[in-house]
């Protein structure tokens, strides 16, 4: 399958949401600094280290929002109380702190928009034109939301998001779960199936589920780690692949 960059023996495709097919990563990792920096700079005063890209792709991209709290919070030795999926934003607990973060996540959507990577949806649909199963897999609650705003849903056969992963009681990235489950439903074994992802997590759970391809999409310079996660292929743009000249 060289024109789609991808081996012959694949037969279903499963794209990350942000990142990957929404420019939207980048608002993320914006919302996610806002939260934590305004909880340390309180808690921590004159002792206040900022939140920086780098504690975002080790400890929180591509991770459900809950787990990205606690896994940052424990990089810098601090513990919450659990709290509630339902607690305020306000709330000095986990889950207040996720849910702070995705109010001002929808705050910057409202008011910046969604936009799409035109290079990954001329992909998508030029590997569905071959006959490729496709799905959605991405740890956010927000997906089907953002999908419609891009005019993008119908490009997936199947949509594993954080709403679907919570009401099945299925572990985010860096755990392969998400992704398994989205091959089930396509009704293909792991080793037929290409992941394609941005986050350093997502690379980690496409090999823990011995996926046929992973193909890390590089949008912040990450490419070393993206291959030393688990990357068989790592490009700035799905446009590159099967495009002559491209390196693997």
């Amino acid at each position: 399958m060289t024109d789609l960059g991808l081996p012959d023996t694949i037969l279903a495709c499963l794209f990350d949401l942000d990142g990957v097919v929404t420019r939207t990563a980048v608002v993320h990792a914006a919302a996610w600094k806002e939260t934590f920096d305004a909880f340390l700079r309180e808690r921590d005063g004159a002792d206040f280290r900022p939140f920086d890209d780098g504690d975002y792709g080790r400890y929180v991209d591509g991770r459900p929002r809950a787990d990205g709290v606690r896994t940052f919070l424990a990089s810098r030795g601090i513990e919450l109380p659990e709290g509630a999926p339902g607690d305020p934003p306000h709330a000095p607990t986990v889950h207040g702190l996720g849910n702070r973060k995705n109010e001002l996540l929808l705050e910057k959507i409202r008011t910046g928009g969604v936009e799409a990577y035109d290079g990954t949806l001329r992909y998508i649909e030029r590997v569905r034109a071959r006959g490729l199963r496709t799905a959605i897999v991405s740890s956010s609650a927000n997906c089907r939301d953002v999908l419609r705003s891009i005019g993008a849903e119908d490009l997936f056969d199947v949509r594993i998001d954080g709403v679907v992963a919570a009401e099945r009681g299925l572990p985010g990235k860096p755990r392969p779960d998400t992704f398994l489950a989205a091959a089930r439903e396509l009704g293909v074994e792991p080793a037929r199936a290409a992941v394609f992802e941005d986050a350093l997590s997502g690379m980690d759970a496409g090999r823990a589920g011995r996926f046929g391809y992973v193909v890390g999409v590089d949008r912040a310079g990450r490419r070393e780690e993206l291959y030393a996660h688990g990357a068989d292929i790592v490009v700035t743009d799905l446009a590159e692949l099967g495009v002559p000249g491209t390196e693997a």
